[in-house]
């Protein structure tokens, strides 16, 4: 078999039929992502491969430890081709890892480079690579476009004055850009009531919104009316970072008391009061996402910077994070009740960092549909340590078993990199995989129009629908 064929992945002919007919050329809807929105309006470029390759990619920084690789050529100060050349030598070692795989498609689809990193093809790769960067068609805004992406849904603060979306909407209400820039609301500093740093927090948020912030109320007018200023910017939905996920509701005055000690005491809340103020926020938050029409993302199971000294040295989203395997079942369960005897219950998608929660999210979101909206709770895609090949599969054998698969919103970026909407192209040539296996063991019937229509709308057209507000 030839490394990375047209048929790369499709092992049977159904699988290569859906993917050349179906699934290859659908647009991108890339609903969840790190990605700068300022890089995106100044149109950046790049100097070197190093730095749209390597830089802020903590996947590639942790590999490069595992093989010995010094900080300082890494995230440190040493030349870009230093860095360049070390990754070179890290790669023929990665058989299996899915990140030879990510990184070699980049290489090929972007570049046209097709020989396998190495460090015998390093300094050809560096001079090739650097060379095609000059040119044109290399931009942030060029591999967008070139790579077919209708929709980037960023990850923003909502202390953040969102200068760079408004002006992207500008651009994309006047047809001057194809794709839509959308924020995002990513509220955890306002939640998590332990942090450090909390109560200047709160004086950032008090400051943007106009709102003296001194009670649980006044905080939550203030979120509201973020998600207002987010939602006119053309907010889509909101997203959720949690370590793990627990519930415990405190009605409002207890929350309230909580909230008054931090600010004006400066008393952290133990772990049970932390989560009954949590709980709290998450449901009121829940209610003004349903309000607005806005989905509600819920990540949660990393143990984050576990690795304090590394931390304490070069800071968060670094490499330092890992799984956790905390059940959450319970948890998950109680928040979603509560908001349905709210009338609050938002779209809502749910991510784990633990591939063994797949059967419990699908056990637990259909407990929770209904309302007239086709998967309105959404197990959403693999994630992080689990966009591998065997973590897409059992994704998928879990949400054909327990859920309906062709309801799924598909595939996301979850990246800070251009150059990363491969994912897509790997991710759908795995899906299609997994179904043309299906059909080969006779377990669904070839009907291949059918079977075109589950693929283009798991690669597009669900997610753009369940996004519209």
């Amino acid at each position: 078999m030839d490394f990375l064929s047209e048929n790369f992945l499709l092992d049977t002919e159904v699988a290569r039929m859906l993917y050349f007919e179906a699934a290859k050329d659908c647009p991108i809807f890339d609903y969840h992502c790190h990605i700068s929105p300022k890089e995106i309006y100044e149109d950046r470029k790049f100097s070197n491969i190093t730095e749209i390759w390597l830089g802020g990619d903590h996947y590639k920084w942790r590999l490069l430890r595992s093989n010995g690789v010094p900080e300082e050529e890494i995230t440190g100060g040493a030349p870009d081709y230093i860095k360049f050349r070390r990754f070179c030598e890290l790669m023929p070692k990665l058989i299996g890892n899915p990140m030879y795989t990510w990184c070699h498609l980049e290489l090929k689809s972007y570049f046209g480079f097709d020989k396998p990193l190495s460090p015998e093809t390093c300094d050809e790769a560096w001079k090739f690579l650097n060379k095609k960067l000059a040119g044109p068609g290399f931009s942030a805004r060029s591999i967008i476009k070139r790579s077919n992406v209708r929709m980037i849904g960023t990850t923003d603060d909502p202390v953040d004055n969102l200068r760079y979306h408004r002006l992207l909407r500008e651009e994309y209400d006047s047809g001057a850009i194809e794709c839509e820039v959308c924020p995002s609301f990513r509220p955890d500093k306002a939640l998590h009531i332990e942090n450090d740093g909390f109560e200047e927090y709160i004086k950032k948020l008090s400051d943007v919104s106009d709102i003296e912030i001194n009670s649980l109320k006044a905080l939550k007018e203030a979120l509201s009316r973020r998600i207002e200023f987010f939602v006119e910017a053309g907010m889509r939905a909101s997203d959720h970072g949690l370590n793990y996920l627990d519930f415990e509701y405190y009605d409002d005055e207890k929350a309230d008391r909580i909230f008054k000690n931090r600010l004006n005491l400066g008393e952290k809340p133990d772990s049970r009061d932390t989560t009954g103020f949590i709980s709290n926020l998450l449901v009121f938050l829940g209610g003004e996402y349903n309000k607005h029409g806005v989905v509600m993302q819920l990540h949660y199971g990393a143990q984050r910077n576990v690795n304090r000294k590394a931390f304490n040295k070069l800071g968060p989203d670094t490499g330092f994070d890992c799984m956790s395997t905390r059940q959450c079942s319970e948890a998950l369960t109680a928040l979603l009740n509560k908001m349905v005897e709210d009338n609050s219950l938002p779209k809502m998608i749910i991510y784990s960092l633990n591939p063994g929660d797949n059967e419990m999210i699908d056990t637990v979101i259909g407990s929770f549909q209904g309302e007239g909206v086709r998967g309105r709770i959404q197990h959403g895609a693999a994630w992080w340590f689990n966009d591998t090949k065997s973590g897409i599969e059992r994704h998928l054998e879990s949400l054909a078993n327990l859920t309906v698969l062709g309801n799924f919103v598909g595939m996301l970026t979850d990246s800070r990199s251009f150059l990363s909407y491969t994912r897509h192209d790997y991710f759908r040539r795995i899906l299609c995989g997994f179904l043309g296996r299906i059909v080969e063991a006779g377990e669904y019937p070839a009907d291949i129009d059918q079977l075109k229509d589950i693929v283009k709308d798991i690669c597009y057209n669900n997610a753009y629908n369940y996004f519209q507000r």
